[in-house]
């Protein structure tokens, strides 16, 4: 049954369209970002990319894989992998607000989260010898953080059901199953192919915790980059040092929604019928493996916003070009670069009440991360981030109340800033635990207006802190 948009004002309807995108998989993704070899859990990194070097990897080499409780000596010998993590941890806000402002994933305010309790099954390619293998791989992953990698028309509501774009294996507000991997492989010589639903190649944040330094999350990887794609994907591994990446998929955390589900507004718009869109990029190391460069983009027809008078959807590009640089300076020394720029054709951000048609959004940013190795067993680290919603598309507080009810705010137009500094103290090989202290502060274009921080979104600033544990078996 189609819902009927009519009957909610032209500002929130625009927002849940805007919102339910957002969310779709994220709330929506990342990469395939496949599973990063942090912490040496996956030690055949060129199975699944050769991106820019996760900071636990470049800041120290690990030189055993945690201890793995699942698996079996019978699965092994068939090449068959079945592993799994538990990450949960807790975190608040100077201000009391019962939500850490547009922080998601660990968003609820000194409340504790079971974050993941994450299961894998994979079967990586061989093709040490040249010749032919197949492979594939399934996640699951329950907890606060499932809502967040959702996809349309799998594990989230398609947009002509109610709510539209939702997660819908969901317990409760704050619990959830997601399945934000199933796929199969296949490979020969210097090529592997996956056809199915998969992690983003965008991006250097990803959602497995294991895959990341900080508990939080930039702004950059929240709202600006997808998380999931369904399609196929090529990783061709060109040279020693170089990696390439092309296929097709079907948008933005996105596994099977037509584009046109809510009806076109704008049909003579190219491809409007299609939501195909090309996922493709290429990663260089030097030599030494020591510096790493990975461009990636993401180029296809999505759904920008909602025009009431037509109740209709309009239609218009959405791309995204991700720069990602890592330089393991030495032994102690790890710094990263990273450069998102999006837009949205046919977008919201122009006001449809005014007589005008929606215009293009745009986002963009810059983020820099900073990784210290102390010890074997403690690696320090600090990320500085400016992000920029250029017209108000893309950031809500909090996001989780977007998704399902409550007080929320959007239209953010303006710079974001944030900075974090953070531990990761690894007391064994199963176990990283990961402190972090965090600062946010937003300064809008126009006027003041609902403001992303503080129990009456009244606040400019916000000062965080939280830690979790994650426990890999």
């Amino acid at each position: 049954m189609r819902f009927n948009w009519d009957k909610l004002p032209p500002l929130l309807s625009a927002s849940l369209v805007a919102s339910s995108l957002l969310l779709s998989s994220r709330a929506a993704a990342q990469e395939a970002r496949g599973l990063p070899p942090v912490m040496a859990n996956v030690p055949q990194e060129d199975a699944y990319q050769m991106r820019a070097l996760p900071p636990q990897e470049a800041a120290e080499e690990v030189a055993e894989e945690p201890n793995r409780y699942l698996q079996s000596e019978y699965l092994g010998e068939r090449g068959l992998k079945t592993y799994g993590w538990i990450d949960a941890g807790i975190g608040g806000n100077n201000w009391g607000s019962p939500f850490n402002g547009p922080i998601t994933f660990n968003d609820r305010n000194w409340m504790g989260q079971v974050n993941q309790l994450y299961l894998v099954n994979e079967k990586l390619l061989d093709l040490e010898d040249g010749g032919a293998d197949w492979g594939g791989r399934v996640d699951l992953l329950y907890g606060g953080d499932s809502i967040f990698t959702t996809a349309r028309g799998l594990d989230g509501n398609l947009l002509n059901q109610y709510p539209p774009g939702v997660p819908s294996w969901n317990s409760s507000k704050y619990y959830g199953l997601a399945l934000p991997q199933l796929y199969a492989e296949v490979g020969y010589g210097e090529h592997a192919v996956k056809a199915g639903h998969f992690y983003t190649i965008i991006g250097y944040e990803v959602v497995p915790a294991i895959g990341n330094f900080f508990y939080t999350h930039a702004y950059t990887m929240q709202y600006g980059e997808p998380f999931t794609h369904t399609g196929v994907l090529d990783t061709w591994k060109a040279t020693e040092q170089t990696t390439v990446y092309a296929g097709i998929t079907n948008g933005w955390d996105n596994y099977s929604d037509p584009i046109n589900i809510l009806g076109i507004a704008n049909p003579g718009y190219a491809a409007a019928n299609s939501n195909a869109a090309f996922l493709g990029g290429i990663t260089t190391k030097s030599e030494d493996g020591s510096q790493a460069l990975t461009v990636t983009t993401s180029s296809g027809n999505e759904i920008g916003s909602f025009n009431t008078v037509a109740n209709a959807a309009n239609i218009g590009n959405r791309s995204i070009i991700s720069t990602v640089y890592v330089n393991e300076i030495n032994d102690k020394v790890t710094y990263v670069f990273q450069n998102d720029n999006g837009w949205q054709f046919n977008a919201v951000g122009v006001a449809e009440t005014l007589g005008q048609q929606p215009g293009t959004a745009q986002w963009y940013g810059i983020n820099q991360y900073m990784f210290y190795n102390f010890s074997d067993t403690v690696v320090g680290g600090m990320r500085l981030e400016w992000f920029r919603d250029n017209n108000g598309s893309r950031v809500i507080s909090p996001l989780r109340n977007a998704i399902f009810g409550g007080p929320y705010a959007g239209g953010y137009q303006g710079n974001f800033w944030q900075a974090t500094w953070g531990l990761n103290w690894k007391p064994n090989k199963n176990v990283v635990l990961r402190p972090e202290l965090r600062y946010d502060w937003y300064a809008p274009d126009h006027g003041k207006g609902a403001l992303p921080y503080g129990k009456n979104f009244n606040e400019y600033g916000q000062l965080y802190g939280g830690c979790d544990a994650i426990w890999q078996f």
